[in-house]
């Protein structure tokens, strides 16, 4: 049986949330195991990848089963969106400032993961989503650093391991989206 929270709503649309999360884990593999080509190719992956996230979001806001909390919703995926733009926009532009985009995407969404485990503290589980608030604001906080001091290697590993990261996360969220049998 599973427990009917409503944090992030349910969409039938899940499965695009499901895809990004995929597909991040494998560009962080390919990114840990290529990073001389991987880094401009990182850059636009990841604007593309954010610009899709961003639609879910702005989706599962916009739908009738939208959560208590749909404005964080709509905050993530105008973020989401804007990062994401700025991203595929230009190569010199998202190479410049990757890291940063990076840090502001991951320090949100760990605010995000620590808010609702706040929210969620009745139920068994809580502690799972604000461990992994603290961890997106971590490597949030790396990535100011990393970008602080221009250090490519550092920008290079914490970006495949935050994909790695990142993407089971997004596809551990997607499960949460998909609708009940009761909805369909």
């Amino acid at each position: 049986m599973k427990a009917n929270i409503n944090l992030w709503g349910q969409s039938k649309s899940w499965w695009v949330l499901l895809l990004v999360g995929i597909l991040l884990v494998l560009s962080g593999f390919a990114y840990w195991f290529w990073p001389a080509a991987g880094y401009a190719v990182a850059s636009q992956l990841f604007g593309w990848l954010l610009i899709l996230a961003a639609v879910v979001q702005l989706c599962v806001a916009a739908g009738e089963n939208r959560p208590k909390g749909w404005g964080w919703w709509i905050a993530g995926g105008v973020i989401d969106m804007f990062v994401g733009f700025m991203l595929v926009r230009s190569v010199l532009l998202s190479e410049a400032v990757f890291p940063y985009f990076l840090a502001i995407v991951f320090i949100f969404w760990g605010i995000s993961a620590i808010t609702s485990s706040v929210t969620v503290r009745q139920y068994r589980y809580w502690w799972l989503r604000l461990i992994n608030g603290i961890l997106l604001l971590i490597i949030g906080f790396f990535f100011l650093e990393a970008g602080y001091v221009q250090n490519m290697i550092m920008v290079s590993f914490l970006t495949a391991v935050s994909f790695i990261y990142w993407g089971f996360s997004i596809a551990m969220t997607a499960y949460d989206l998909k609708p009940s049998k009761e909805i369909e």
